[in-house]
């Protein structure tokens, strides 16, 4: 990982809500929420804003780091979604490196609208050994396989 590229970080981005995110829809794409999912409103599912944030996140780090060598994985992300957002609306999102460790970058994202800051959020991620995770969920898939063992 390159600690001077990636200390160096900071994005704006825009996003427009496509009408396919919204909790009804993603809910009822789900079997613990099928049986409500019409009940819900047709605003950016919390899930979908998780996703959005993270992947501009590892997008912005994965720039820093040998992809033959190393991957960009979460590690923790905590989001506060403080405002409803409607398919169609812009979303301005702004993020920054905020804490730069060994192999870990936390970063801070703010993400609004024309109204309102609808979200803040703090990702971590984290630069491992592409090898090292492949070999980690081969293990996991073999267990799956080989119940028991």
């Amino acid at each position: 990982m390159n600690h001077q590229g990636v200390s160096e970080i900071f994005f704006e981005e825009s996003y427009t809500v496509p009408a396919d995110q919204t909790a009804k829809s993603l809910f009822s794409r789900l079997p613990h929420g099928s049986g409500y999912a019409e009940r819900l409103i047709e605003c950016l599912a919390t899930g979908y804003l998780v996703a959005v944030v993270e992947s501009i996140c590892i997008r912005e780090m994965q720039q820093h780091v040998d992809a033959a060598i190393e991957v960009v994985v979460g590690r923790s992300i905590r989001i506060e979604h403080r405002g409803p957002i409607p398919p169609g609306s812009p979303l301005r999102l702004r993020g920054w490196l905020e804490r730069l460790g060994d192999r870990s970058a936390t970063f801070r994202v703010q993400a609004h609208d024309a109204h309102e800051v609808v979200c803040e959020a703090t990702v971590t991620l984290v630069a491992v050994q592409r090898a090292q995770m492949e070999s980690r969920i081969a293990t996991k898939v073999l267990a799956l396989q080989c119940p028991g063992t």
